[in-house]
């Protein structure tokens, strides 16, 4: 190279940003490596070039996300150190600084150029980042499900059938990853069509014939990504597989390695859990605390936990979610009123041939594709069909939403599980009245010949009084009537779903007088 020759360092900077394989011709490697030093700006104005031109940023919630102009359309955490899935922004540029120029950044010019980055990200338009489920950006009737792979690969759900494809990393949806996300992979159609696979799922997993379309629907459901779906109890005795049942039903979504988990010591990591992974499932319930009853009953339709964000004196942290839940155990107990009408028990029948666990998860393994493809069938029919389920659906349980996927299932599978939907409901109304000794006596005393033919009417105190000479020793039994009232207030729908009708008036100069009926 002649010394008339000039060299422009912005100029070869752009280049080498533009295109990280292209390299300017030198006389000498050596001689390169020197003007690079000499001319070359600093690193963090290389690194933050390297952001801003092969990355979009948007925010959700007030949290900076990067998602390359390439693709694939994952969204790519600004703030985080690091990050076991997609890799942080601060990852990513090392990984590119070292491909483009043959050297390892140093921390504070990493710094820098997050600093500078999230700054500009100040700018960004606030979107979605969707995590294993997303709606279509355009077309309400069209869902898309995230394979968890590193090249973005997911499956588009529309009424007309499903495709494989990566979405548009500007129009399509955004994935956000975690640990939690795994791979799932590529599905297949059964050759013998979905009812071929559905008989192959029922080889594996032991529900009942009553129980199966209720199982499948359930999947069906998490595959819509605001839908309020019923919490999946797997239930029955000691040796059914719950837990294997539980992993396998999880792993279809979530893909084969997903963990069955213990509930949370806490509300907040129990926040943290639910937003990190899609189905939120506990294995081996003996017992639901008050505190849990109501968190499950948030993670069903909807909730969001505020704290403070860190390195901040009067900002938050926003983590909202909606999952797929699902549990495992032999028995909970008792259960709220709440709860049990958010409930859907799946009854586990008994094994009769066991299998190795090394060989019953290999036939699993090599069943989830065309598993995996069944279901996407099922879920196009079932997409076609929902407008006119919906229409020709006349009664609408709690869980309405769910109901009306069911009822569109049953009608194009030719299953009845919209009735043992209804079943299973109604048998969780005893477990509400039997998990209270208090309800239990007064269910027992309303359906009794000794109970007034035409009804009762009383204070809450006489109640309490008749009552109590019901109650036996050592039985978890309110203490005064305020507390006998919250009790019923809160079982009230479970009693009338038996036929007993309490009515309290408003208070009058003779007291507070309850009328309780019983209608056929």
């Amino acid at each position: 190279m002649t010394a008339s020759a000039s060299y422009d360092a912005a100029a070869a900077t752009r280049a080498l940003v533009a295109a990280p394989g292209a390299r300017a011709e030198y006389e000498d490697a050596g001689e390169q490596r020197q003007r690079m030093r000499e001319k070359q700006p600093p690193q963090a104005d290389l690194l933050r070039l390297i952001g801003q031109n092969r990355y979009r940023y948007l925010r959700r919630s007030g949290v900076p996300y990067a998602v390359p102009w390439g693709g694939p359309a994952i969204a790519v955490p600004l703030r985080a150190q690091a990050h076991s899935s997609t890799g942080s922004l601060r990852q990513q540029l090392t990984r590119e600084y070292i491909n483009s120029y043959k050297g390892t950044p140093s921390q504070s010019a990493l710094a820098d150029a997050v600093n500078a980055l999230d700054a500009l990200s100040i700018e960004a338009p606030e979107g979605d980042v969707w995590l294993r489920v997303a709606p279509d950006p355009r077309d309400p009737a069209v869902t898309w499900l995230d394979l968890g792979r590193p090249d973005g690969q997911s499956v588009r759900i529309a009424p007309d059938g499903w495709t494989l494809t990566t979405p548009d990393p500007e129009e399509g949806p955004v994935w956000r990853r975690s640990k939690l996300v795994g791979e799932l992979p590529l599905p297949e159609r059964p050759a013998g069509g979905w009812q071929t696979a559905m008989a192959s799922f029922a080889e594996l997993l032991p529900f009942t014939e009553t129980t199966l379309p209720l199982a499948v629907a359930w999947v069906l459901a998490a595959l819509r990504p605001s839908l309020p779906r019923p919490i999946a109890y797997l239930t029955g005795e000691q040796g059914t597989g719950k837990s294997t049942s539980g992993r396998m039903l999880v792993g279809l979504l979530e893909g084969v390695r997903a963990p069955l988990r213990q509930p949370p010591a806490s509300i907040r990591d129990f926040g943290v859990t639910a937003s990190a992974g899609w189905i939120l499932p506990m294995d081996n319930l003996s017992s639901i605390s008050d505190d849990l009853s109501q968190a499950l009953c948030r993670a069903v339709t909807g909730d969001a936990q505020t704290g403070r964000a860190l390195y901040s004196d009067d900002d938050v942290s926003v983590l909202d979610y909606q999952r797929p839940v699902l549990l495992t155990g032999i028995d909970v107990g008792a259960v709220d009123n709440d709860l049990a009408e958010r409930m859907m028990p799946l009854e586990l029948q008994a094994i009769t041939k066991r299998r190795t666990i090394t060989e019953l998860w290999g036939a699993y393994e090599r069943a989830h594709p065309q598993l995996l493809g069944a279901l996407l069938d099922l879920a196009v029919l079932v997409w076609a069909d929902l407008p006119a389920a919906a229409e020709d659906l006349a009664h609408l349980p709690r869980m309405a939403d769910f109901a009306e996927l069911l009822h569109a299932l049953d009608r194009v599978t030719g299953w009845q599980g919209l009735r043992a939907f209804y079943a299973t409901q109604d048998g969780l109304v005893d477990t509400v009245l039997d998990g209270q000794p208090v309800t239990a006596a007064l269910r027992d005393w309303a359906l009794s010949p000794a109970f007034p033919v035409g009804g009762w009417t009383g204070t809450m105190t006489e109640l309490h009084t008749l009552l109590s000479a019901r109650s036996m020793a050592g039985e978890r039994w309110p203490r005064t009537p305020g507390v006998l009232s919250a009790r019923l207030r809160k079982a009230a729908p479970a009693l009338r779903s038996r036929g007993i009708n309490i009515v309290a008036p408003t208070s009058n100069k003779h007291g507070r007088k309850y009328t309780i009926s019983v209608t056929a």
